[in-house]
């Protein structure tokens, strides 16, 4: 999501930072192209028009024309400006150990709601809280058995019923969670194909009688402005009090995500980036903006490292790394752990720089480093300890034993040779200095 949006940007800001300096008409010809890819990436009309007229403002101002930089003065701006539409201002739910805490997940069928409930759960288990769900949505065939087997992968409980009165399953879910001293009860409600008077009237029902801490509107990114939309009819019926935004690892253009704050007046208060558990995030304004034009996210990436890596493990790895000590078993941990952190794809657009170098079009086969993985476990203990051992007819016995040809065990010694060849360079004084001066070209 978003790639063909920095795509764009970035080649605006490319030519306004080539730019000796700034005129009013080059600030309004780039002002029309950023306008077009906001409309491109399906942003609702009026809120373009709006960014557009700030952004301009400020661009004009004394301290941009003045600058000595001004091209990036104005990306600058257009960040700052990304970040105030996107603004949460302070959103964050909290849940305490001490007392239960309700939440409402509603949206239309197919927005992702039965999925994003265990996303959340998981989410707040990691935080030592103990969360329950509730399947309320009677009208979806094998909605409540698609929540019992999501409960089952996370081993978190799942209120059902018979009943297809939702009053009753709340009384039986409230009534359960109290008994076994929860703290955070997730009520998935249906979902409909679009917005109708039955639906939002059960809604609003089972609103007022379990008098829930939060509700989440759960909106498919992938719907562009018609997320928006539905979501303005959802907040004048419940008022909601934040948006959760699935399939953002989609290519959706990311409309609803830039839109949906100044539509509804409701922040973005978590992202679902993929398929599996683990895929939810706290939306952080600041860290998408920075993503959209291809800044990269540096904090995000660091949070992912950080929950999937041992750091003893990782400091003990980087000495010997240094030390050149660095063998095929480390490599499999270091790959393992990379794994963890979700798609290679997404992992690599977060490093600055880099992110907005890559095509938008962009798909990195995670299947790769699958077939790197079989063919070091397919290697005995000894020769991943001293790879140098690797003969001819251990080659073809590795290969043979993983199933890839031997033309791929043959490039992977080459490439891991070279690697240690270059973390030996690193390990140099001149090497050292080569890398200072590679890190001062990319600030």
């Amino acid at each position: 999501m978003f790639n063909s949006l920095s795509e764009r940007l970035d080649k605006i800001f490319r030519g306004l930072k080539g730019s000796g300096y700034l005129t009013e008409q080059n600030i309004k010809d780039s002002m029309r192209e950023i306008r077009l890819a906001l409309l491109e990436a399906d942003v609702n009309f009026r809120i373009v028009k709006n960014f557009i007229k700030e952004v301009q403002t400020r661009s004009l101002g004394a301290e941009v024309m003045k600058s000595l930089t001004p091209g990036q003065q104005i990306v600058k701006i257009v960040h700052d400006q990304l970040i105030a539409l996107m603004d949460t201002e302070g959103f964050e739910m909290k849940v305490y150990n001490n007392k239960l805490t309700k939440i409402m997940l509603v949206g239309l069928q197919g927005s992702g709601k039965t999925t994003a409930c265990a996303k959340l759960s998981a989410m707040y288990r990691k935080k030592g809280i103990k969360p329950m769900m509730v399947a309320c949505d009677v009208y979806r065939p094998a909605a409540i058995e698609q929540l019992k087997v999501l409960g089952k992968q996370i081993d978190i409980p799942v209120i059902s019923s018979d009943s297809k009165d939702v009053m009753v399953i709340a009384d039986e879910a409230l009534k359960q969670a109290h008994a076994e001293l929860t703290n955070l009860l997730i009520f998935d409600t249906a979902g409909r194909l679009h917005i109708d008077t039955e639906m939002m009237d059960e809604v609003a029902r089972l609103k007022e009688h379990i008098k829930p801490d939060y509700i989440f509107f759960v909106a498919d990114s992938m719907t562009g402005q018609d997320a928006v939309t539905v979501a303005h009819e959802f907040y004048d019926k419940l008022a909601f009090d934040a948006v959760i935004l699935t399939k953002l690892d989609g290519d959706a253009r990311g409309g609803a995500a830039l839109s949906i704050k100044a539509v509804t007046g409701r922040p973005v208060a978590f992202v679902g980036t993929g398929e599996k558990i683990p895929d939810l995030e706290i939306f952080y304004p600041d860290r998408m903006a920075s993503r959209i034009l291809g800044m990269g996210d540096v904090l995000s990436l660091i949070e992912k490292a950080e929950e999937t890596m041992n750091v003893e493990e990782e400091e003990k790895l980087a000495r010997k790394m240094l030390k050149n000590q660095f063998t095929l078993n480390d490599f499999l941990k270091q790959l393992q752990s990379i794994k963890k952190m979700g798609p290679l794809e997404s992992v690599i657009r977060m490093i600055p720089g880099l992110g907005s170098k890559l095509p938008a079009d962009l798909k990195i086969d995670d299947n790769a480093l699958k077939h790197v993985e079989a063919i070091i476990q397919s290697m005995t203990y000894q020769e991943r300890e001293k790879p140098h051992i690797l003969n001819g007819s251990r080659r073809l016995r590795i290969a043979k034993g993983c199933g890839r040809p031997v033309m791929e065990v043959n490039r992977l010694m080459r490439q891991f040779e070279d690697m240690k060849k270059m973390m030996k360079k690193m390990n140099s004084p001149r090497g050292m200095k080569q890398l200072e001066s590679m890190m001062k070209g990319q600030q």
